[in-house]
């Protein structure tokens, strides 16, 4: 059975700039970094004690596991959220490290407070503060 998702995939443009980009500036930590039997470039970072890791899976044609060549794009992919506890305060100091928002201060909703941003290629993520009360 599924116990837990373990580790998502976010293709980039170039994995050295995004891991700099995800460390430095989102101030994750890098999990992960090491190059496999296939020749591929493994890096993850997450959210300090999260369990949950984001693999910057660099872009263009790689071997998956069976050998066979897969195509990848930068920012063809899910959103993701990143849970904050205060969302308008995490908005400010990202946004004085250069993320680049969507809109220009977090919206309220009944679930919560957001706020939506890109990577810089293209890859789209939100920072969420859920409601005291879930209203779904």
């Amino acid at each position: 059975m599924i116990e837990k998702l373990a580790v998502v995939g976010v293709v980039v443009k170039d994995q050295a700039k995004a891991l700099d980009y995800y460390t430095r500036v989102l101030g994750l930590e890098k999990r992960s970094d090491f190059t496999g039997p296939t020749g591929v470039r493994w890096v993850t970072v997450a959210p300090k004690g999260q369990d949950v890791e984001i693999s910057l899976i660099q872009a263009g044609t790689y071997p998956d596991a069976k050998g066979v060549k897969v195509q990848a794009e930068p920012g063809k992919g899910a959103q993701w959220s990143f849970q904050t506890n205060d969302c308008k305060k995490d908005f400010e100091e990202l946004k004085s490290r250069g993320v680049r928002f969507d809109q220009s201060k977090p919206a309220e909703y009944p679930y919560g407070i957001q706020a939506n941003f890109k990577d810089p290629d293209g890859n789209a993520f939100v920072i969420l503060q859920m409601a005291a009360k879930q209203v779904w």
